[in-house]
């Protein structure tokens, strides 16, 4: 199974367009140890051709750009990507979609009931595109027993319901329901590996941690570093975990979890605000990830399992 990291960080990427935090000051300053980075979005395919879209972030058409496979030329018009999937209805991984209208056939997404009803009223993208190209809808199962995706031959997909959160504009903000925010495991016929993806993760449940103690490699919420990290830096008054992400240091943080899982399982971390001090590659809270064997995404990364 081939894994490509599209986009590696939370909504508005990095530099956000208006932040002036200290982050985003360093990587427009030409810093050596701050990388650019689009939002969160990844690509997976088994047979390095066909491939599913994770998330379709405002960024998709730069991720494109950057990415050969999904743009392999075969015909005047066409595209690896085989269909998109998407984990949830936030603004940053939903509105690429509207960068894909001009797909010659109706565009296969596959997300729960509640994500399309979520773009079909709220943000209505499902509406618009149907001018375009039109939507083919396929339902999401939350079922243990999984699905295949007929466009992306050779992997099978289970999704997990997560507690997050759901957007500003969804009836479910500060209600989740199940199938609001999803985890995904891809598990890969020939090779029997496993990955386990999260990008949003408010709270850990036991058969989401049984999924990712089964998993190869975990690819998970990297959004804040401190429950106050926003609230600190006065650019917000939320909390990490109420905004639907587990912060990484502290008391149950996503540092003391991973370092449960079993030997040998690759830890790596994606979404990552643009607040977050990892993305400082030379700071005390990066050098603590290494120390605990957990990797920090970047656009373009590669894993292969």
């Amino acid at each position: 199974m081939k894994i490509h990291v599209l986009g590696s960080a939370a909504g508005g990427g990095f530099p956000q367009w208006n932040c002036n935090c200290p982050q985003c000051a360093a990587v427009r300053g030409g810093s050596p140890h701050h990388l650019p980075r689009t939002q969160s979005s990844i690509a997976v395919s088994a047979n390095a051709q066909d491939w599913l879209l994770v998330n379709a972030s405002p960024d998709v058409l730069q991720q494109i750009k950057s990415f050969p496979g999904l743009q392999p030329a075969r015909a005047l018009r066409d595209t690896g990507i085989g269909a998109v999937m998407l984990m949830d209805a936030q603004i940053d991984h939903s509105t690429g979609l509207l960068m894909l209208r001009e797909n010659r056939q109706p565009l296969q997404i596959w997300c729960h009931l509640l994500v399309r009803e979520d773009l079909s009223t709220g943000n209505p993208l499902f509406k618009v595109l149907d001018h375009y190209c039109k939507v083919d809808w396929q339902a999401l199962s939350l079922e243990p027993q999984g699905f295949a995706i007929e466009r992306v031959p050779g992997l099978r997909f289970a999704a997990l319901p997560l507690i997050s959160n759901a957007p500003p504009y969804s009836p479910h903000r500060d209600k989740p329901q199940d199938g609001d925010n999803i985890g995904l495991s891809v598990s890969d016929a020939a090779s029997g590996k496993t990955l386990f993806y999260a990008p949003g993760l408010g709270r850990m449940e036991p058969h989401v941690w049984q999924a990712m103690q089964a998993s190869d490699c975990v690819l998970v919420d990297g959004t804040l570093w401190t429950d106050d990290e926003m609230i600190a830096l006065g650019a917000s008054k939320k909390t990490s975990r109420s905004m639907g992400h587990m912060p990484q240091s502290g008391p149950d943080g996503m540092i003391e979890w991973l370092d449960k899982l079993p030997a040998g399982v690759r830890k790596i971390l994606i979404h990552i605000n643009n607040t977050n001090p990892i993305l400082d590659a030379s700071s005390p809270q990066r050098q603590t990830l290494t120390q605990h064997g957990i990797e920090v995404a970047f656009d373009g990364m590669e894993i292969t399992l």
